[in-house]
């Protein structure tokens, strides 16, 4: 057990609220993986979201120093603000990451951000930083399992998806720790896994508008079971999709990050004209 934590039993007295969708981690040979894919280094600007019981806080702000958190929870805000051990280390920013602005944080250098993420918020909240990729120099996230096969599927395969696609535009995308259900309190129903998603300088996949990619995939994936001419009839006609190099009969998951590319910048070009007429 980490002796400023407490195991399962003591928590700091804190009961895991399922409207945060809390789930605590104390099981230190994980912890001390997780701490050593982040390899966090004193002086850098780490921000850590929702450090609720501070199982990766703590020995985090022992290697860095100091440490931003960010925590929705108020009672873990104020157990964090006076906590015996951290509270001098500590930035405590009580708020929703979700509604963060996060280049605020990387004034003097690039942000480093990680968290065991809720469930519940994780695929919008990784969204929401892709926003603030020029601001982010890596981010480290525990998240269900099935949800890191996304972010790291390959095309052709079933994990295969929008989030793919948006998230490996922007980001080289490793799966680092694999976390076993035993290692929360109280344990989930499901396997957990880290993340580790390195945001481009210069993107293998260059797109003219990420909003627009984001907005296609989620039009493209809405019935992958019918053909990308049927999904995106709407948008692009199959005579443009053969222009583009793309079979209109292929379903949505055989098309690579590039051909998604592809096609969000002839919706791009479309648009630009319209405007300019």
């Amino acid at each position: 057990m980490n002796k400023h934590q407490g195991g399962s039993k003591t928590h700091l007295g804190h009961r895991a609220r399922k409207r945060f969708g809390q789930n605590f981690l104390n099981d230190d040979y994980i912890i001390e993986q997780i701490v050593d894919a982040i390899n966090p280094l004193p002086g850098e600007n780490l921000i850590e979201i929702g450090p609720g019981l501070a199982a990766l806080t703590e020995p985090t702000v022992d290697r860095s120093g100091h440490l931003k958190v960010i925590e929705i929870d108020r009672d873990l805000v104020e157990r964090l603000q006076h906590h015996p051990f951290l509270s001098s280390k500590l930035e405590v920013i009580q708020a929703d990451a979700l509604s963060i602005d996060f280049s605020q944080f990387a004034e003097e250098s690039p942000a480093r951000v990680f968290g065991n993420l809720p469930y519940n918020i994780s695929t919008p909240l990784i969204f929401h930083l892709l926003k603030f990729a020029d601001d982010v120099k890596d981010m480290h996230f525990m998240l269900q399992k099935e949800v890191v096969d996304r972010l790291a599927a390959e095309p052709g395969s079933k994990s295969y998806g929008r989030i793919s696609v948006g998230v490996q535009q922007a980001c080289k995308v490793t799966p680092v720790v694999a976390v076993p259900p035993s290692a929360f309190t109280p344990p989930p129903k499901v396997e957990s896994s880290v993340v580790r998603l390195e945001p481009y300088a210069e993107s293998p996949h260059p797109v003219k508008d990420k909003a627009q990619l984001h907005s296609l995939c989620l039009t493209a994936f809405n019935q992958r079971r019918k053909t990308i001419r049927n999904n995106l009839k709407q948008l692009v006609p199959a005579e443009q999709l053969e222009a583009l190099g793309i079979d209109p009969g292929a379903r949505p998951e055989t098309l690579s990050v590039d051909d998604y590319c592809r096609i969000s910048d002839w919706l791009t070009e479309q648009a630009e004209k319209n405007d300019s007429q």
